[in-house]
């Protein structure tokens, strides 16, 4: 999560555009995302109240003033507004998170630099079509609540857009192969030898004691940790 350390003097640029009613919808810059972040991390999640002194004179600090993101009052440092924003921002970068540790695997180290700039650019839907494929996550690689979306509020999930591991699915049920999450070249080179691989239709058709699809013509028997890596589009 960013600092409170950005220094900028330089008049902060803003893009504005109109909407369709005529009202103007401001697209912030990325230092105000941070901004609004690190503030609702601190003041929502944290009870706390951020020292802004290192914000004096910051111009996109004072654009998200004028915009009514922050109140000039110091009782109440974010308006609900702002508090709206903030926490969608929290939410791309924590999803941002969960994508990178889950599905592609980079180093910890770069997690968080990863994040951090992709977090950024998931807005229009984007980061509800994450939070959906990786199966609504509640908490991010560190441990930390992941703020919940429209998506996640949302009681009815569309079958074709869920991703959910092979072990998941009920007796029955159908997918498609969308990725197999595993780091053991082993257990890869295993499941990849039964001719699971994306994008290949899969039945459920046992449990227990064992778990046993369908693939084509043929029937595998896998134990559960092998079931939990192969996750799948649900068709059905």
């Amino acid at each position: 999560m960013p600092e409170l350390r950005i220094q900028n003097t330089i008049p902060a640029k803003v893009d504005k555009k109109i909407s369709k009613n005529g009202a103007i919808n401001m697209e912030l810059t990325e230092k105000a995302e941070e901004i609004l972040e690190t503030m609702w991390v601190e003041i929502v999640e944290n009870d706390k109240t951020p020292d802004l002194t290192v914000l004096k004179n910051n111009a996109d600090f004072d654009v998200l003033v004028e915009n009514g993101y922050i109140s000039p009052d110091t009782n109440s440092l974010l308006t609900e507004k702002g508090k709206i924003e903030g926490s969608n921002c929290v939410r791309r970068h924590r999803l941002a998170e969960r994508l990178f540790v889950d599905v592609l695997n980079v180093k910890s180290g770069l997690v968080h630099e990863a994040s951090c700039k992709l977090e950024h650019i998931l807005h229009k839907g984007l980061e509800d079509n994450i939070c959906i494929l990786l199966g609504h996550p509640k908490k991010c690689p560190h441990g930390q609540s992941i703020p919940p979306g429209q998506c996640c509020h949302k009681k009815k999930r569309k079958a074709e857009t869920i991703v959910m591991p092979l072990a998941e699915l009920k007796t029955g049920q159908s997918g498609k192969i969308a990725y197999i999450h595993t780091h053991d070249r082993q257990m890869l080179q295993k499941i990849m030898a039964m001719g699971a691989l994306p994008g290949t239709s899969v039945t459920l058709l046992q449990r227990f004691p064992s778990y046993v699809f369908q693939l084509g013509q043929s029937q595998f028997a896998i134990d559960k940790n092998i079931a939990e890596q192969i996750q799948l589009w649900i068709t059905n």
